[in-house]
């Protein structure tokens, strides 16, 4: 594909393609392209222009010769483009918003025209009779609105309109009518953007799946996977694809798909849904939609419809703003009493504050989980930007979590006949199949050395914050933490390791494998605390922070040492994941706001019993489908990113709050005094709440806040 460079700076280029435009199609394909070459950070397509804007990953190049070697392999692949060769999944044309933005843009010019042909070149009489027909459906609205009781806007707005037309007042109804509908569409439009924006940026994202080929699990990638092929689904992880059930029997986490609390029973025969997850047991499914392709529309409709994630500003403006109806109502009246000017009265009726509420609200809430995502956060509702604002206590877990996600096996101490490299191949074979970081670790360390581990062992079962038992043969084989294998399993040390046992290294983290009850070794986990972890902490402190606890299921010297260095004064070793959920809900009971931070499948009772849970992105899949924010794994400050986010979409709810009540107030007093009139009053109303939306929708931290290593703004 033939280009030019248009401007360029240090990390960011534009370029001109070689057409005057491209089609939705076309820029979709080619932002599709461009989005997967691992130097670029962000890629905008401009179809009417043909300009593509390209920005790069700081992070990813170490230094100035790096980065202009990605630059000449992106511009290399650009050139190299072709529409002819490339094609995009469906759901990329799906959930693209040009057809949206086009959709919308040509019903305002539509509604613009319509106008000026209306008021400039219409006949009188013809325009009288399109005004009267246009008016039955506002008056309708009313009427139906008072018949089932409910004093709402459409009461308002019918009233105005009928009020304007029974008096003569054409010109005065069309104008009302126009620039009602031109704000319905304005809103619209705000609102699916905003939708859309929110949930393209939470779309599925699973890179592999166990695909079962031959009576053997192999690990794949998810873009391979096409209709008819069969996957395997183990405890805690997201069901990748719509399918149907083959094998196994399973419960199954639906509420981000149906909103059902309780899990739900699947077993051979039936349906289940990409996005949902898999508590308990395990499944094999036969797939019938590949990618994922429906996930788009099922965030868009949980995006819409889940009332239950909306924040109580949010709540309270909308029943303050269907409250404030009937007083707009009786002002009317009072006006007309007082003045016997009708319009004065319409003045009055002209402006209601329920508009700007219901529009200004909801978009302050998207923007910030909109911004949120852009920092690699994902929060999934309104209602906990509102708790992490009034939190005053944090829980951490430690284990990938305050320490790195990344954990290393430094070494492997025998207690048994077998070698380290038969060791970590049973390791890694069995740790393979649950999301862990110190599991990732076993795995990585295997892979570094090149040690194969097909499959050797029986059906895997996962013991959650314990660990792993399998069989290989007839033996039974146990690996997790010193509890598990020693208190719940009962294994035994081998005749004379008990000094050896006793000498094991304390700086590191300790994972256990046993086989037929007796311990067979143990695994020297380097689990480092992350660089960032004290500032992080201290960050917290500084914004209102009041208590700050890390829960841990390791020995008290590592977890002393650990706490010592973070800066956190109060910490609890050796627990259980009930006990970390135990002491979340004595905390709120006495009246504490709590963030619970982990990534195991271990935190998920300490999860739900917090104020707001938060999930670690590398982390277990069912620990963050059951958090309600979502961080990513590789900068901690991102914790104190979220509340400077959550601190200011408060504060900018309150301000629109004082806005409305402002503006709103006036235009009354104005029309009142009869200073302005009601389609004057009506313009400057409408006009005022579509700029406090736009205004919603500006971010709530500066530039400058955005540090080396996410996303630019």
């Amino acid at each position: 594909m033939k280009f030019k460079l248009k401007h360029e700076i240090v990390g960011r280029i534009r370029v001109s393609l070689d057409a005057k435009r491209l089609t939705f199609d076309e820029a979709d394909v080619l932002e599709y392209y461009l989005t997967r070459l691992p130097e670029l950070d962000s890629v905008k397509v401009y179809e009417r222009t043909a300009d593509v804007v390209l920005s790069f990953k700081p992070w990813y190049f170490k230094d100035a010769s790096e980065y202009l070697n990605g630059r000449r392999k992106v511009l290399r692949a650009l050139r190299k483009f072709d529409f002819t060769q490339e094609t995009a999944p469906d759901y990329v044309f799906q959930s693209s918003g040009r057809r949206l933005n086009a959709e919308y843009k040509e019903k305002l010019v539509a509604a613009l025209g319509k106008r000026l042909i209306m008021t400039s070149i219409m006949p009188a009489t013809i325009r009288i009779v399109i005004t009267a027909f246009q008016s039955i459906r506002y008056i309708k609205e009313g009427i139906k609105c008072l018949a089932a009781g409910k004093l709402k806007v459409p009461v308002l707005d019918g009233i105005a309109i009928g009020t304007s037309m029974m008096r003569g007042n054409f010109n005065t109804a069309g104008s009302v009518m126009f620039l009602l509908g031109f704000g319905e569409l304005l809103e619209e439009w705000t609102k699916k953007r905003s939708y859309g924006d929110l949930a393209r940026s939470m779309a599925l994202n699973i890179s592999h799946v166990w695909l079962i080929k031959d009576d053997k699990e192999l690990l794949v990638l998810a873009d391979t996977i096409v209709p008819g092929d069969t996957v395997r689904v183990h405890m805690g992880n997201i069901i990748p694809f719509d399918g149907e059930v083959e094998a196994g029997d399973a419960l199954v986490n639906q509420s981000s798909m149906t909103g059902e609390s309780a899990p739900v029973h699947r077993r051979k025969g039936d349906t289940v849904y990409a996005g949902t997850v898999l508590e308990e047991g395990e499944l094999i499914i036969k797939i019938r939609e590949a990618c994922g392709t429906n996930k788009y529309d099922k965030i868009i409709s949980m995006i819409e419809a889940s009332e239950k994630t909306k924040s109580i500003s949010e709540s309270k403006a909308e029943h303050l703003a269907d409250r404030l109806v009937p007083y707009t109502l009786a002002g009317t009246i009072v006006t007309y009493l007082l003045t016997r000017n009708i319009t004065k009265a319409l003045a009055v009726l002209m402006v209601d504050f329920s508009c700007a509420l219901k529009l200004a609200m909801p978009i302050s809430v998207i923007t910030a989980m909109k911004e949120a995502q852009k920092h690699e956060i994902t929060v999934k509702g309104g209602k906990f930007f509102e708790a992490v604002a009034e939190a005053d206590t944090v829980v951490f877990d430690k284990t990938g979590t305050l320490t790195k996600a990344t954990p290393k096996v430094k070494d492997i101490i025998s207690f048994g006949k077998m070698g380290f490299d038969e060791i970590l191949k049973i390791s890694a074979c069995l740790e393979e199949h649950f999301p862990h970081s110190v599991a990732k670790a076993v795995v990585k360390e295997a892979a570094e050395r090149g040690i194969v581990h097909d499959e050797m062992h029986s059906k895997v079962d996962y013991i959650v914050a314990h660990g792993i038992a399998s069989f290989i043969g007839d033996k039974r084989v146990v690996i997790g933490s010193r509890h598990f294998i020693f208190e719940d399993e009962g294994c035994k040390l081998g005749r004379g390791m008990k000094r050896r046992f006793d000498n094991l290294p304390k700086e590191y983290s300790h994972l256990y494998l046993a086989i037929d009850s007796r311990l067979e070794a143990v695994l020297l986990i380097d689990d480092p605390l992350r660089e960032d972890a004290a500032d992080v902490i201290r960050a917290l402190k500084q914004r209102g922070i009041k208590r700050i606890v890390m829960m841990t299921g390791d020995s008290r010297h590592t977890a002393e040492a650990i706490a010592a260095r973070a800066g956190i004064d109060e910490f609890y070793s050796e627990v259980l994941p009930e006990d970390k959920a135990g002491y979340i809900e004595k905390e709120r009971e006495k009246g504490h706001k709590v963030i619970m931070v982990g990534d195991g499948i271990n935190d998920t009772p300490a999860l739900s019993a917090s104020n707001v849970g938060i999930a670690i992105s590398d982390g277990a899949e069912i620990t963050r489908e059951i958090a309600d924010i979502i961080i990513n794994v590789d900068d901690m400050s991102k914790l104190t990113t979220l509340i400077d986010i959550s601190h200011g979409l408060m504060k900018r709810i309150s301000s629109n709050y004082k806005s409305i009540v402002g503006i709103n107030g006036a235009l009354i007093g104005l029309g009142v005094g009869g200073v302005i009139m009601p389609t004057t009053s009506a313009l400057i109303h409408n006009g005022s709440t579509l700029a406090i939306g736009v205004k919603s929708m500006n971010d709530y931290l500066p530039p400058e806040h955005m540090l080396a290593g996410e996303h630019e703004q």
